[in-house]
């Protein structure tokens, strides 16, 4: 059905938005589509927001596996394990509807996606209005992510991409860490002993250009889901920015100076 409702996008490259119903018995939704796109069109994929899918309902396992580039799947809903698992370029965002949260639900105190969300993504951005279950980002080696809050084990394993937590995480987080960055409010001095600290370091957002890039991924979060967390930092980020807590892992940290030292040498 995807795949049918895509054609002029796949075949031409020419922009197409439609609506689905999902439910948890839809497995891997748009994987087939990401196939086409890939046959087509090679690891670039298409361009950004090429096809938009507007779903409904309550997606199954391994919703948006390997999601290509140039597509995006908004859920109002909720979603299953293994969420986004080697997200390929593509971008998704969960959310409740307008409809519940008016009705009273609060999304940062409610799980919206299962376990082990983004495993070993690869690039492309995830979205989540809500907590997420527990091994978030395992594995993840490109992607961004922003959630409002983890189980245990979140950025296990992890090699690249940028992780943004905007509320509490499990035990464990960064165990195993080697790359990547990631970003967890605390607001209240909780996060250090949950911290795994084997691989990583704690540090605060300390530039101007820092700040500014963690903004950018909290305003397309609040754009791509309606966050009223994420709102209400915005609306005062110098002081909400200095309550985040940055995961850096020292092996990473290392490298990205020896490269910034390499490229002051070929400079002068």
């Amino acid at each position: 059905v995807l795949i049918e409702k895509a054609r002029d996008a796949l075949e031409n490259a020419t922009p197409v938005e439609f609506d689905e119903e999902i439910t948890n018995l839809n497995r891997t939704c748009g994987t087939m589509l990401s196939y086409e796109i890939s046959k087509r069109y090679g690891k670039e994929g298409l361009p950004d927001d090429t096809i938009r899918i507007n779903m409904k309902g309550h997606a199954g396992q391994s919703f948006a596996f390997t999601l290509a580039k140039g597509v995006t799947i908004n859920v109002e809903g909720d979603a299953n394990d293994y969420t986004g698992k080697g997200l390929s370029g593509g971008k998704i965002a969960v959310f409740p509807s307008q409809e519940v949260v008016d009705q009273g639900f609060v999304p940062e105190n409610n799980v919206v996606v299962g376990n082990v969300c983004l495993y070993g993504a690869t690039s492309g951005k995830a979205f989540f209005r809500g907590k997420a279950g527990e091994r978030f980002c395992v594995r993840n080696s490109g992607a961004l992510a922003v959630v409002e809050g983890t189980g245990d084990h979140c950025a296990e394993y992890m090699t690249g991409g940028d992780l943004v937590v905007l509320g509490e995480t499990g035990r464990n987080f960064g165990a195993g860490m080697s790359g990547g960055i990631a970003y967890v409010y605390d607001p209240n001095g909780k996060f250090p002993e949950r911290c795994n600290m084997g691989l990583v370091g704690l540090e605060e957002i300390d530039t101007e250009e820092e700040k500014e890039k963690v903004y950018g991924f909290i305003r397309e979060h609040v754009e791509m889901t309606g966050s009223s967390v994420g709102q209400r930092m915005l609306e005062n980020w110098d002081e909400e920015c200095r309550k985040f807590v940055k995961v850096f892992p020292h092996d990473y940290k290392r490298v990205l100076e020896e490269r910034a030292a390499m490229k002051k040498q070929v400079a002068a």
